[in-house]
C-alpha cells in the first residue's frame, strides 16, 4: 500500500510510525486511520520489526484530534459504527498489538490524538506537549477509549476533571498524572524513544509479547489477569528463548534471544 497520510521507517528493528498530515497538525481521518491500521498490521508480520515508535510529523502536535468535518453530520446509529470500527481497527489494535509500541507525543496531543497515545504501551513526550480530550465541547464524547483508558492512566477524580473541563494538561502535569513515563525536550524526544526501544529489544521480545497479554487482561472485564499470567507463564516454558535465557544466565554470558 502507498500511504499518504504517514511515513515508515525501519532502523534496525525499530519501525517508526509517523502521522504526517502537518497541515492539519496531524488530525486524524478516516484515511489515516485505514493507513495506520495496514503499517501496523504489515509490522505484525514483519520479523524485522521488534519495536515500533509512533509518532508526528513536525513540532506542533502528535495528533491534534479527529477530523471533525468527516462526521459533524452523523446519525447516532453512524456515530457507534464510527467509534466501533475505529476502536476496532486501530486503537484496540494498537493497544493489544503482541510488539511493544512506544508513542513519542511531540506537541498537541488531543482527542482522538490521546486515545491513540494511550493505546500505545507507554508514552514519552516533548516539554512542549499539550494533552486533553476536549469532546464534551463539541456536544459529543471521547469515543475510541478515551473513557476508558484515560481512568486507568490518571485514575478516576482526574480522569472526569479532565473530560468534563475539555482542558489540557501541559507535558509537565501528564508526567504528574502518570499520563506519560518520561518528558524530554523536542530534539530529545526521538532519541530518547530510540534508546528506550534498544533497552527493550536487549529482552526477550517472545516474553515481552506475552507480558503485554498478561497486563492487558487486567483491565478486560470477566477476564481473571492472574490466570492469563499463569498460562503465559507457563507458555514461556516451551519457547527458545527460555532455553536461551536461562542457559545464558547460568553460564554467566549475554543471551541471543533467538525469538521464538
Amino acid at each position: 500500500m502507498n500511504f499518504e497520510n504517514i511515513l515508515v521507517e525501519n532502523n534496525e528493528g525499530i519501525l517508526q510510525i509517523t502521522i504526517d498530515r502537518p497541515t492539519k497538525l496531524n488530525a486524524l481521518n478516516k484515511a489515516t486511520i485505514e493507513e495506520l491500521h495496514v503499517a501496523f498490521d504489515d509490522a505484525k508480520e514483519d520479523e524485522d520489526v521488534k519495536v515500533i515508535i509512533l509518532t508526528g510529523s513536525g513540532e506542533k502536535a502528535f495528533v491534534a484530534g479527529a477530523d471533525i468535518s468527516e462526521f459533524s453530520d452523523f446519525s447516532p446509529e453512524e456515530g457507534k459504527v464510527l467509534a466501533a470500527q475505529g476502536q476496532a481497527k486501530l486503537f484496540d489494535f494498537v493497544a493489544n498489538f503482541s510488539k511493544p509500541v512506544i508513542a513519542a507525543v511531540n506537541g498537541f496531543a488531543l482527542g482522538g490524538g490521546l486515545e491513540l497515545a494511550m493505546a500505545a504501551h507507554f508514552r514519552i513526550a516533548s516539554d512542549n506537549a499539550k494533552m486533553g480530550l476536549p469532546e464534551v465541547s463539541l456536544g459529543v464524547i471521547p469515543g475510541y477509549g478515551g473513557t476508558q483508558r484515560l481512568p486507568q492512566l490518571v485514575g478516576k477524580g482526574r480522569a472526569m476533571e479532565m473530560i468534563m473541563t475539555a482542558g489540557m494538561i501541559d507535558a509537565n502535569q501528564a508526567l504528574q498524572y502518570n499520563l506519560v513515563n518520561h518528558v524530554v525536550s523536542q530534539e530529545e524526544l526521538l532519541d530518547f524513544a530510540e534508546k528506550l526501544a534498544g533497552k527493550i529489544m536487549r529482552n526477550s521480545l517472545v516474553a515481552i509479547s506475552s507480558a503485554i497479554k498478561a497486563v492487558n487482561a487486567n483491565y478486560e472485564t470477566g477476564v481473571n489477569g492472574f490466570e492469563t499470567e499463569i498460562n503465559e507463564f507457563g507458555s514461556c516454558f516451551g519457547t527458545a528463548d527460555f532455553e536461551e535465557g536461562t542457559s545464558a544466565f547460568l553460564n554467566k554470558r549475554k543471551a541471543d534471544f533467538p525469538g521464538n
